[in-house]
C-alpha cells in the first residue's frame, strides 16, 4: 500500500513540474499596476495568448492590478512577485460564473491542465467591500437574494478551480474573498504548498475547501477563516475525495479547524492529516460528519496539536437527505493528539465570531455519534491522546443525568446540522459515545482542571468499546465512577 502511494505521489510530482515555456511581463499586454485601472480584459487576453502559444509564465511585479473574474487556461503560470497584488473589483457586475457549475469566482479555471499560481505576491478579493455592494444591489432587488439573511449567496469565491489537472499553488497569499477563499473542485494531481489563506472579511468565509479531489497535497500552509478552515466536502454523489494529504499546516477558525462535511453526497477515502496545529477555534479541532449519505473510510489523523479550541473530536452520522440511505463512517485512526479546551469562547474578539451557543449548557465532551437503526460509527481507533478540559460542570446550571429516562431523552436529531453542541447538555465531561461499534481507546488521558458533576465517559447504545490504559485526572474525583455504560455490550476495561 505504501509503495503504491509513493508511486502515485511520484507520478503527481512529475506531472506538476513546470513546463519549459516562455516568460511574459504583464506590462507587455498593457496591464496597469496603478490599482485603479480595471485590467480584466487585458489580463485575460494575456492568459489566452500564452495558452494559445503553447504555454508560459505571466509575471506580475510590484503594483496593484485591479481586475474582475480571470479564467486560467492550460499551460499558463501566474507568477506574483513580492509586492504584486491581484486586486479584486468591488463591483458585483465584474464577476462571471464558472462554466457548468454557475459559481462566480475571482480567479477561476475549468478543465484546465498544467496551471499554476506561484510567487510571494497576494490575491486580494476585497471581499468585505464587495459583499456590501452585493447587499446594496440585493436590497434594491437587482440581484436575487436566495439566503435572505443579508449574507449574499451569489458572492464570488476567491480561487475556484473545477475539474482541473496538474495544478500548483505555491507561496502566495490568498485573502479577503467574498465567499470561500480557495476551492479545488473535482481536481486531480494538485499541490498547494506554503500558502497563506486569510478568510476573515465576511460571514461563511471558509479557508480551503477540498471538494471531490484526487491526489491532492496541502503542505506547510497557514489558514485563518471566519468559517471552517480546512474543509473536505463532497458535492457529487458519483465522486469522492481520494488520496489526499494535509501536512505541516496551521489552522484557526470561527467554526471547525479540520472538517469533513457537511455536504457528503459522495465520500472521502484514503485521507491523511499529519503534523498539523489548531488554535483559537470556535467549534471542533476535528469534525468528520456524514449527514447526507455518502461515506468516510480510511482516514488517518496523526500528530494534531490543538490549543484553545471548544471541542476536540466530533464524529457524526446524520440523515438530512431523506431521499437516500444514511451514510457510513468507518476505519478512522486519530493518534498522537494533544488538545486544550477553554472555559470561555475560543474565538472571542475575532471580526466574525462563531455563534453563541444555546444555553444552558456546560462544556461539551468529544463525541462519536451514529444513528439508531444500525447506522453505527465503526472501527475507530483513538491512540496516544491527551485532552485537557476546564471541568467545573455544574448540575445547577444545566443537568443531564444517568438514569435511563435521562439518557433516552437525548434526541437523535438526524436532520440537524452536525455540530458537537447540537445535543445541548451531555452526560459526560470528556467523551460521549452513542451508536458506535468497535472503538478502541488506547493510552488516553482525560484531565479536568475542576471537578465536574458528570462521569468522564458515557457509552450508550454501542457495542465493542475497549478502554485500554485510559487515565482520568479530576480534582477531588476520589472514588467517583468515571465510565458509565447504558444499553451497551462488549465493553472492555483494561
Amino acid at each position: 500500500m505504501y509503495k503504491k502511494t509513493f508511486l502515485v505521489w511520484l507520478f503527481s510530482a512529475c506531472c506538476l513540474m513546470p513546463l519549459a515555456a516562455k516568460d511574459y511581463n504583464a506590462s507587455l499586454f498593457g496591464i496597469k499596476s496603478n490599482g485603479t485601472t480595471l485590467n480584466t480584459t487585458s489580463i485575460q487576453k494575456a492568459i489566452d495568448y500564452i495558452s494559445e502559444k503553447g504555454g508560459g509564465t505571466l509575471h506580475f511585479y510590484v503594483g496593484r492590478y485591479l481586475t474582475g473574474t480571470l479564467f486560467l487556461k492550460s499551460n499558463v503560470t501566474i507568477h506574483l512577485h513580492e509586492g504584486a497584488i491581484l486586486l479584486g473589483s468591488t463591483n458585483p457586475y465584474d464577476y462571471r460564473e464558472v462554466e457548468k457549475v454557475r459559481m462566480p469566482a475571482f480567479i477561476a479555471a475549468f478543465q484546465a491542465d498544467h496551471i499554476a499560481i506561484v510567487g510571494q505576491g497576494v490575491i486580494d478579493g476585497q471581499g468585505r467591500a464587495l459583499c456590501y455592494n452585493f447587499l446594496d444591489q440585493q436590497q434594491k432587488d437587482l440581484i436575487p437574494d436566495p439566503i435572505r439573511y443579508d449574507r449574499p449567496g451569489y458572492r464570488p469565491q476567491g480561487v475556484y478551480l473545477r475539474e482541473c489537472k496538474n495544478v500548483m499553488i505555491k507561496g502566495v497569499t490568498i485573502k479577503s474573498a467574498a465567499g470561500w477563499t480557495l476551492e479545488p473542485d473535482q481536481c486531480e494531481n494538485m499541490l498547494i504548498d506554503s500558502v497563506t489563506v486569510l478568510g476573515l472579511d465576511f460571514w461563511n468565509n471558509d479557508g480551503i475547501d477540498i471538494v471531490d479531489c484526487r491526489n491532492l497535497r496541502l503542505l506547510n500552509s497557514f489558514i485563518d477563516a471566519a468559517d471552517d478552515a480546512i474543509c473536505f466536502k463532497s458535492h457529487d454523489a458519483n465522486a469522492a475525495s481520494d488520496n489526499v494529504e494535509v501536512r505541516n499546516c496551521v489552522a484557526r477558525s470561527s467554526a471547525s479547524a479540520i472538517k469533513f462535511g457537511t455536504v457528503s453526497a459522495g465520500g472521502y477515502k484514503n485521507i491523511r492529516l499529519i503534523n498539523n496545529k489548531v488554535y483559537n477555534t470556535h467549534r471542533s479541532a476535528v469534525t468528520i460528519a456524514i449527514p447526507d449519505g455518502g461515506y468516510a473510510d480510511n482516514i488517518l489523523i496523526d500528530s494534531l496539536y490543538a490549543y484553545n479550541t471548544s471541542n476536540a473530536i466530533y464524529l457524526r452520522i446524520g440523515a438530512r437527505n431523506t431521499s437516500r440511505p444514511a451514510g457510513t463512517l468507518r476505519n478512522v485512526v486519530i493518534q498522537n493528539m494533544y488538545c486544550e479546551i477553554p472555559a470561555v469562547k475560543a474565538d472571542a474578539g475575532y471580526p466574525y465570531e462563531g455563534p453563541i451557543e444555546d444555553n444552558p449548557r456546560n462544556i461539551s465532551p468529544a463525541s462519536i455519534v451514529g444513528l439508531e437503526g444500525g447506522h453505527n460509527v465503526e472501527n475507530i481507533t483513538l491512540r496516544n491522546i491527551t485532552i485537557i478540559y476546564p471541568g467545573g460542570g455544574n448540575p445547577h446550571y444545566a443537568f443531564r443525568g444517568l438514569k435511563p429516562a435521562d439518557l433516552d431523552s437525548i434526541p437523535e436529531m438526524p436532520a440537524s446540522y452536525p455540530e458537537f453542541s447540537q445535543f445541548a447538555e451531555l452526560p459526560a465531561w470528556a467523551f460521549w459515545v452513542r451508536h458506535a461499534k468497535n472503538v478502541l481507546f488506547e493510552n488516553i488521558t482525560f484531565k479536568a482542571k475542576e471537578r465536574d458533576y458528570r462521569p468522564a465517559v458515557v457509552i450508550q447504545e454501542s457495542d465493542g468499546i475497549t478502554l485500554q490504559n485510559v487515565a482520568y485526572d479530576e480534582p477531588a474525583g476520589g472514588r467517583k465512577k468515571q465510565v458509565h455504560t447504558y444499553k451497551s455490550t462488549n465493553i472492555i476495561h483494561e
